[in-house]
């Protein structure tokens, strides 16, 4: 905040019966309570929406509506809109490929130099001068690069318009999916941030059924174990963006089964691991590694069948899932 970062004194503006007020007197005022204002802001809340710029658009659509709202950047300054906006959807076709190109609606607070005058005076010696400026945010859509980051694509070293959004210089009201210059999916609002952080994170959990598990054996260039997947459902979660993933195992561990004739018995464990590049919102990715060493012989050709057969029915392993969601 300039207050405090430049080495500016802190004036408190006072004046007396009879004084002669210049304009730079009362700008000096203005300025210096908009500023502990924002100071304010800054000190006791983070960058994102306060209320209100409630932003829509359905698929097939070619513009999306802004509501009226507030929101603080991250100097504190207050981003305000009165009025519903209209913005066009990028008039992009697609990436080059056929494929869907993502951007990111943001808006921000404006410079006083681009303002609009709403209203000027004449002077009592002479001249005119714009006592009132119309203010007005801009909006700006920022588009993105591949997945899994989805940042800001930009000239080559340049970094301006990310760091801008990182930080919270630019807000984000939205994430447009365009194909043919319409959008593809609805207006996504996920990403955006609130002004006023949660007093806790969002935690949810869940337990799996015993079915769906795929399994790996070894192959020529890795014979280290057996890959156990699991691809769980945490839709009912409604988590909205992708959130911390726990999860371990339940189930009997004893595997039993039949190998020429002979029963044979073993403790079947391994190490659990979240896959994340299969990970998101709606579903938690769970791989376990069953060592080869644990079982200490020469499986029979349709073991992976016997695996699968006893995780889902005789074991019922299952998955216990948490998400954490800041």
């Amino acid at each position: 905040m300039s207050l405090i970062s430049t080495g500016r004194s802190l004036e408190r503006m006072q004046f007396f019966n009879g004084q002669r007020l210049f304009a730079d007197d009362l700008t000096a005022l203005e300025t210096f309570q908009r500023e502990m204002r924002w100071l304010h802001n800054q000190s006791l809340h983070q960058p994102g929406v306060g209320f209100g710029f409630a932003t829509a658009g359905a698929k097939g659509d070619r513009e999306v509506s802004i509501q009226p709202g507030y929101a603080l950047d991250d100097l504190g300054r207050e981003i305000v809109l009165t009025e519903t906006r209209v913005e066009p959807v990028p008039p992009v076709a697609d990436d080059g490929f056929g494929r869907s190109v993502f951007f990111d609606l943001t808006v921000s607070y404006p410079a006083e130099a681009d303002l609009p005058i709403s209203e000027t005076r004449e002077g009592v010696c002479g001249g005119v001068g714009a006592v009132r400026l119309l203010e007005r945010p801009v909006f700006c859509w920022a588009r993105l690069g591949p997945p899994p980051d989805r940042l800001p694509l930009e000239p080559l070293g340049s970094t301006g318009l990310r760091d801008a959004i990182q930080s919270g210089r630019r807000i984000r009201l939205g994430r447009a999916e365009v194909l043919n210059c319409k959008l593809e999916q609805p207006l996504s609002i996920a990403q955006r941030r609130n002004a006023k952080p949660a007093v806790q994170p969002y935690v949810a959990g869940g337990t799996s059924e015993a079915a769906g598990w795929k399994v790996d054996g070894p192959t020529a260039t890795s014979n280290f174990g057996y890959l156990l997947t699991k691809i769980v459902s945490t839709a009912d979660a409604r988590f909205r963006t992708t959130p911390r993933y726990m999860a371990h195992t339940s189930g009997s561990r004893r595997f039993t089964f039949t190998i020429a004739g002979s029963l044979v018995t073993r403790m079947l464990d391994g190490f659990v691991v979240i896959d994340e590049s299969q990970s998101n919102e709606t579903q938690v990715a769970v791989q376990v590694l069953i060592p080869g060493f644990m079982l200490n012989l020469t499986p029979p050709a349709n073991f992976e069948d016997m695996l699968k057969d006893a995780l889902e029915q005789k074991n019922a392993w299952r998955v216990e899932w948490l998400g954490v969601e800041g």
